[in-house]
């Protein structure tokens, strides 16, 4: 079936049909009985935005991705009080105009809403659960994970705080650096409809909003689910570029092709012209947390009995960088297909120059 022919899309049931209503001429999704809404900023609603910008915004964990969304904040005027556990980024964002904490439950004392940007699941319970996390705060009513931490920690860590009259939203963002910068962040939320209404104006500073469900995980595991097939396409293109390169061709004339054909995906269009090409190997994301959030999807499709040998393999080659290469920029996986193949991608491109 190609792409255009909507044979055997799902007809929208009732919910759904009062669920665009809501969402007042939003960008519209169905896929295979899902529902997604994707609202636009510019059908805010203004008693909404008044609403968000009376409450004092915590932001805890900034750092490559947290310190652009946190600036974001800032500058859309809203009064923010951070957290991270190295001074130098808290003085950096006291002198824009942010109260710096000493501790999350210092944030969550101060702070009606507080967001955290955080590395790994582990982490997240400790700053949220924790002896100073923000659960012991006296203030924060709403907590809203931007983190990648899986379905497990979300649905945990939610129950823990919802046994404490608290709510806990989770909101994975992808985009990398540079879409945390700008504020076009995909911004995946699972959690209480209402509170989504109530934080729309605050979540529309980093990005493009979408309301994934009302229970707690599943944005976390819509997250895994685009991290996948991110993390793949890094490593197909990496192998596909090199074949090329020892049969012959160029790799920036490859990419050019790719990428105005059918073969065309994240890492053709941006992360191999911005920094494997040109050997800079920086964009700004680990092949850690990368092994880290395919390991997260795998574990889940597993728990639910299904045995995914392709993604495993993906997982695998993850593993093999993580250990061959270190814990480096994800875009070093070019490195360990190049080491492999016995050819260097990036001499090919500079070759064509």
């Amino acid at each position: 079936m190609s792409t255009t022919d909507n044979a055997g899309l799902r007809l929208p049931a009732a919910h759904d049909i009062d669920c665009i209503r809501e969402c007042q001429g939003g960008d519209r999704r169905l896929r295979s009985g899902a529902f997604a809404v994707l609202v636009n900023k510019p059908q805010q609603n203004q008693e909404q935005r008044n609403l968000i910008m009376a409450d004092t915004i915590g932001f805890v964990g900034i750092g490559n991705m947290g310190a652009p969304m946190a600036t974001r904040l800032l500058e859309a005027g809203h009064e923010l009080v951070v957290f991270d556990a190295y001074d130098d980024a808290l003085s950096g964002f006291a002198t824009k105009g942010a109260v710096a904490a000493s501790s999350p439950s210092d944030v969550a004392d101060k702070a009606d809403v507080v967001l955290i940007s955080l590395p790994t699941p582990e982490i997240v319970r400790e700053v949220v659960l924790g002896k100073s996390g923000l659960a012991a705060g006296s203030r924060c009513r709403t907590i809203i994970d931007l983190s990648t931490t899986g379905p497990h920690t979300a649905s945990e860590v939610g129950a823990a705080l919802q046994a404490r009259g608290k709510i806990w939203m989770d909101a994975p963002v992808s985009g990398g650096v540079g879409g945390a910068k700008a504020g076009t962040l995909a911004v995946m939320v699972s959690g209480p409809r209402s509170e989504y209404d109530h934080l729309l104006p605050l979540l529309h500073v980093i990005g493009k909003v979408f309301f994934v469900s009302e229970i707690a995980g599943q944005g976390q595991t819509m997250k895994i689910v685009n991290n996948l097939l991110s993390g793949a396409a890094l490593v197909l293109t990496a192998e596909a570029l090199a074949m090329g390169v020892k049969a012959g061709l160029k790799a920036e004339t490859m990419i050019d092709v790719i990428n105005a054909s059918s073969g065309r995906n994240s890492a053709t269009a941006d992360k191999f012209p911005k920094a494997v090409l040109n050997g800079d190997f920086n964009y700004g994301f680990s092949t850690k947390l990368m092994f880290k959030d395919i390991n997260l999807f795998i574990e889940k499709a597993e728990e639910m009995g299904l045995s995914l040998r392709t993604a495993a393999a993906i997982r695998q080659l993850w593993f093999e960088t993580l250990n061959e290469i270190g814990d480096k920029d994800f875009t070093t996986v070019a490195q360990l297909v190049e080491r492999r193949a016995g050819v260097e991608i990036r001499q090919s491109a500079e070759a064509a120059e």
